[in-house]
């Protein structure tokens, strides 16, 4: 009896996210045999590319990294599917952890053994991290900060309610009078992600406008760490 040979693998969709020519072009050879992949050269082509094509990955890489930052969140939003990788000619915390705010599952320089890239693409379409190792304690920092972050808002008439460390953390930039494209810009997010945040607060707290929210926390609530 013949043994029935095992399936092919199925290739991943790949987006490579890149303004330099050479660098799609050396990301596309390495991924050649493991994946399916289309290109962008700029942010907005990207993100319209990842919305049309619906990739499993998308690799972005622009200088300056805010591009890149900016372009990752708005493709997390969009299309919260595909898992973010982020590229960089340097490691850099704060970029680091503004690229994971901003939806990034991985962050890798520039440089990688391209004989690695298959197994990152792998490693993140499972859901796991693809960071340096280095950076893995910083991560985790982020993370336990995050839960420290949150907070409850005890309101009059005994109501409590509890907010996300994000959440908090856009109101209280509201409060500053931060405009949602400040907000969005100083948090390494999307402006849609901002007033995603600002409309599940809206909901929490039973107000309809932004004038409305300030005025309940400035009159009516106190901030209570979990």
């Amino acid at each position: 009896m013949t043994a029935l040979a095992a399936p092919a693998e199925t290739k991943a969709r790949v987006l490579i996210a890149a303004d330099h020519l050479a660098t799609r072009t050396g990301f596309r050879l390495a991924l050649a045999d493991s994946a399916e992949c289309s290109e962008a050269d700029d942010a907005e082509t990207a993100v319209a590319a990842a919305v049309r094509n619906q990739p499993d990955v998308c690799v972005v890489d622009f200088d300056p990294p805010v591009r890149a930052i900016r372009a990752a969140a708005e493709i997390s939003n969009k299309v919260p599917r595909a898992a973010v990788v982020v590229m960089t000619r340097k490691i850099d915390e704060e970029e680091f952890i503004a690229a994971v705010r901003a939806g990034a599952i991985g962050y890798l320089l520039e440089g990688v053994d391209p004989a690695r890239l298959p197994f990152v693409i792998r490693s993140v379409m499972r859901g796991e991290a693809a960071v340096p190792r280095a950076l893995v304690p910083r991560l985790i920092e982020e993370f336990r900060g995050r839960e420290r972050r949150r907070r409850h808002l005890d309101l009059y008439e005994h109501q409590r309610v509890e907010l996300t460390g994000r959440e908090w953390e856009v109101v209280d930039l509201l409060r500053k009078g931060l405009s949602t494209r400040a907000i969005a810009e100083l948090l390494g997010i999307s402006a849609v992600t901002v007033r995603r945040h600002i409309s599940a607060v809206h909901g929490k707290l039973g107000v309809q406008s932004r004038a409305e929210l300030l005025r309940l926390l400035a009159t009516n609530g106190n901030e209570v760490a979990r």
